[in-house]
């Protein structure tokens, strides 16, 4: 059976938090869905460093947009390179 709330997947490699001007190592996988853009159990991911995890939770939760934080190691992962 399909998980319907799984999650986009992210690339392989190093995952980098999505804080605009942020490089640092993501430890955190923001599962978020735009009412007006996705099906209900679409869940786009945002990734986050321990300093933004806050800022940017709340940045989606402002918008209603915010389901779930996870680790990162519970993200499901895809080779960019192996895409069509």
């Amino acid at each position: 059976m399909i998980d319907l709330l799984r999650p986009d997947p992210v690339a392989e490699g190093e995952l980098l938090c999505s804080a605009k001007g942020c490089r640092e190592s993501a430890a955190w996988g923001l599962l978020w869905n735009n009412p007006r853009l996705h099906t209900p159990a679409r869940r786009k991911v945002w990734l986050a460093c321990d300093a933004h995890r806050d800022h940017l939770e709340g940045f989606l939760s402002s918008r209603g947009f915010w389901k779930q934080t996870v680790p990162t190691d519970e993200l499901d992962r895809f080779d960019p390179d192996a895409r069509p």
